[in-house]
């Protein structure tokens, strides 16, 4: 039998709350197999709870809390690691994004989340997401729609983004949702805390094809850097990580068009769009 991985509690409080329940679980003399049954649930799922890599249902972690005799340790944890329509790797991003005053963002396949259209966003979690609910797939849209009430502040942040061509070529939801979606990045760079750039496939390879980043900072304390693949997120905070991705940053814009040259691509894209939506339905 393999080793059982070892736990950092302090990487996260989903990580305190899996090395606690080990702890617990161990203590009472049950493997992951014999907890699962006594549930029931997957063996698989208690392995993934004790990982911090996934959170029980309220009414799983209540009974985890019952079967170890955690006298309701595991319901307060509980309380502060319960699952939200945020990623477990990105809830520490979603919680610095509000308090930023300058963000610079690099998107390689997807328009960020703060300038979506409901349409747009709810088809993209829904390729994201193939097999989760209705329901859910409705929370995830509504938590990505509130998240961008901070570019309607009365100081809201700058944010200036540079979306790879693929960006605008892949028609997310179809024609129409595509089209609807490039009139909304349209009008958001009017206002003046918006600023957009195409990264042109002319410009050829970058350092950042495999994923996206974002500069954050903020008013005190120094600059962070988020780096976000398709379902993994992670801080950089070392200076010279610092250094790097603000160097990768700046050669992302000097590759990239004007922001003039840039709205005239996305209204292209845009008219494309719309001439090809009455096709759709032939």
């Amino acid at each position: 039998m393999p080793a059982p991985k070892e736990l950092d509690p302090s990487a996260s409080l989903a990580a305190l709350y899996g090395a606690k329940l080990r702890k617990l679980r161990i203590r009472a003399g049950l493997t992951q197999r014999q907890l699962g049954d006594k549930i029931p649930i997957a063996h698989s799922r208690i392995a993934q709870f004790e990982l911090g890599n996934e959170v029980p249902p309220e009414d799983v972690n209540r009974h985890l809390d019952e079967l170890l005799s955690a006298d309701g340790d595991l319901v307060d944890l509980w309380s502060h690691v319960k699952p939200t329509p945020h990623p477990q790797y990105a809830r520490r991003f979603m919680d610095l994004e509000p308090k930023a005053v300058k963000m610079l963002k690099f998107l390689s396949q997807t328009v960020p989340g703060l300038l979506q259209t409901e349409a747009y966003a709810r088809a993209q979690m829904r390729i994201g997401n193939p097999r989760e609910s209705d329901a859910r797939i409705e929370e995830r849209v509504r938590a990505r729609l509130g998240r961008q009430s901070i570019l309607h502040r009365d100081q809201p942040p700058l944010l200036w983004c540079i979306l790879d061509e693929a960006v605008l070529r892949r028609p997310i939801g179809g024609p129409l949702v595509m089209a609807e979606q490039l009139s909304q990045l349209l009008a958001w760079a009017q206002t003046p805390h918006v600023v957009l750039q195409v990264l042109p496939f002319a410009a050829g390879g970058h350092p950042t094809m495999a994923g996206s980043l974002t500069v954050m900072s903020f008013k005190r304390g120094p600059d962070m850097v988020y780096v976000e693949g398709s379902r993994t997120g992670e801080f950089v905070r070392e200076a010279d990580e610092l250094a790097h991705y603000a160097h990768t940053y700046d050669l992302l814009q000097a590759g990239a068009l004007s922001p003039d040259e840039s709205l005239a691509a996305i209204h292209n894209f845009m008219e494309e769009y719309r001439a090809w939506a009455p096709h759709e339905s032939r």
